[in-house]
C-alpha cells in the first residue's frame, strides 16, 4: 500500500512539475516564433516594397509616362496573391493609385483601419504581434494594416505593404495549436517515461534488497539454531551429575597452575577459557581469576575433555559451559561471547566452524 501511495505521488509530481515548466516554456517560445513569423513577413514585404520601388524609378528614368507605369504596376499586382498580404500604392495625400482590387482605387486610406508606419522607419515587430494577439472584432475579411511604407523618389508615389491581419490571425493560433498539442504530448510521454524508468530502477533495487534479506534470514536462522545447540548442550552438562570421561581421553582430574611460587590445582569445570598471549598461558576461572601455566595450549588441550572444552583457534581453548553468545562475524566466521569476557574477541574461522557446530550437537569430532 505505501509503495504504491509512493507512486501516486511521485506521478502526480512528475506532472505538475512537467505541466507547469511547460506551460511557461510554451508561452515564450508561441511568442518567439510568432514574432519571427511576423518578422519574415514583415522583411519580406518590406523587400518586395523596396523592389517594386526600384522598378518604378528604373521606368521613370527611363522616360516612360506615368500613366504607363501605374498601368503595368496595376496589371502586375492585380495578379498577386494577396490572402497574407499585398503591396499598392498611394499618393501622398493616402488616396489608392494602385491596388490588387480595382475597386478600391481612388478610395482614401483611413488611420483608424491601418496601423501607418513612419515612412523609412522600421515596422516595430511586437505592436504588430500586440495587435494580433488582441480580443478584437475584424471588419472584414480584407482588413488590413500597412506595415510598411516606402517612398519612390521625385515622386509623390508611396509604395505600401499590406498584411492581411485576419489571416496572420489564423496562422499564429494555428501555431500556438500545434505548439500546444506538441508540448502536451511531449509532457506526457515525458512523466510516463520517468514513471517507468523510476519503477524500473526502484524494481531493480526492491530485488536485490530481498536478496539480501534472504541471506541474512538465513544466517539468522543458522546462527540462532547454533545458539539453541549451545543452550542444550549447556542443559545437558548442568544435568550430568558426575562427569564420566572416556577411557580414551585420558584426561586428568585437576590441571596443575601457578601464583608467583604457589603451586594451585584447578578444577577442569571451573576453567571458564584458557588463551595465550606473548608465549604466557593464561587460565581464565568461571571466577573471573586468572592463573598463569607452564604448559603450552596443546598440552593443557590433551588433558581436557573434548566434550567440554573446544580448541577454537591458535590462542584459545573454551568451555562450552562458559561460553555466552554467539554472532555470525565476517566471511562465514564465528565470534565467541565469554563469561567472564575475554580480554581480547574469539573468533573462529570458516575452516574451524563446521567442527565446532559438530562439537555444539554433541557429535564427536576428529
Amino acid at each position: 500500500m505505501k509503495k504504491d501511495k509512493a507512486y501516486i505521488f511521485t506521478f502526480l509530481s512528475l506532472t505538475t512539475i512537467t505541466f507547469v515548466m511547460s506551460y511557461f516554456s510554451i508561452y515564450y517560445l508561441i511568442e518567439y516564433t510568432s514574432e519571427n513569423f511576423l518578422k519574415n513577413q514583415v522583411e519580406a514585404s518590406k523587400r518586395e516594397a523596396q523592389e517594386i520601388s526600384s522598378l518604378i524609378k528604373f521606368q521613370l528614368e527611363n522616360g516612360i509616362e506615368h500613366d504607363i507605369v501605374i498601368q503595368n504596376l496595376q496589371k502586375t499586382i492585380e495578379r498577386s496573391n494577396s490572402q497574407s498580404g499585398y503591396i499598392c500604392m498611394i499618393d501622398w495625400s493616402g488616396i489608392e493609385v494602385c491596388h490588387p482590387n480595382p475597386h478600391k482605387i481612388g478610395e482614401k486610406i483611413y488611420t483608424e483601419k491601418s496601423l501607418i508606419q513612419p515612412i523609412d522607419k522600421e515596422p516595430k515587430i511586437y505592436e504588430l504581434y500586440s495587435i494580433l494577439t488582441k480580443e478584437q472584432t475584424v471588419l472584414d475579411n480584407d482588413y488590413s494594416e500597412i506595415i510598411y511604407l516606402y517612398p519612390i523618389k521625385d515622386t509623390d508615389w508611396i509604395i505600401a505593404a499590406h498584411a492581411n491581419l485576419d489571416k496572420l490571425k489564423t496562422q499564429i493560433g494555428n501555431l500556438k495549436l500545434n505548439f500546444t498539442i506538441i508540448c502536451s504530448i511531449s509532457g506526457i510521454l515525458i512523466v510516463i517515461i520517468s514513471l517507468f524508468t523510476v519503477r524500473l530502477i526502484n524494481g531493480s533495487y526492491e530485488k536485490e534488497i530481498e536478496k539480501e534479506n534472504k541471506g541474512l534470514s538465513k544466517k539468522l536462522l543458522s546462527l540462532s539454531e547454533l545458539n539453541q545447540n549451545l543452550v542444550l548442550q549447556q542443559q545437558k552438562q548442568k544435568e550430568i551429575k558426575k562427569e564420566n570421561e572416556d577411557s580414551k581421553s585420558s584426561c586428568r582430574k585437576r590441571i596443575l597452575t601457578y601464583i608467583k611460587d604457589q603451586i594451585v590445582s584447578i578444577d577442569p569445570k571451573e576453567i571458564a577459557f584458557i588463551y595465550m598471549e606473548n608465549t604466557v598461558t593464561y587460565i581464565c576461572c568461571t571466577n573471573g581469576k586468572v592463573f598463569n601455566s607452564n604448559n603450552s595450549l596443546e598440552e593443557i588441550c590433551s588433558d581436557l575433555s573434548s566434550q567440554h572444552f573446544f580448541r577454537a583457534n591458535r590462542r584459545f581453548i573454551l568451555n562450552i559451559n562458559a561460553i555466552d553468545k554467539i554472532y555470525k562475524y565476517g566471511n562465514n566466521q564465528l565470534k565467541i561471547e565469554m563469561c567472564p569476557k575475554s580480554p581480547v574477541d574469539i573468533l573462529i574461522s570458516k575452516h574451524k566452524a563446521s567442527l565446532f557446530k559438530k562439537w555444539l550437537r554433541g557429535e564427536p569430532i576428529d
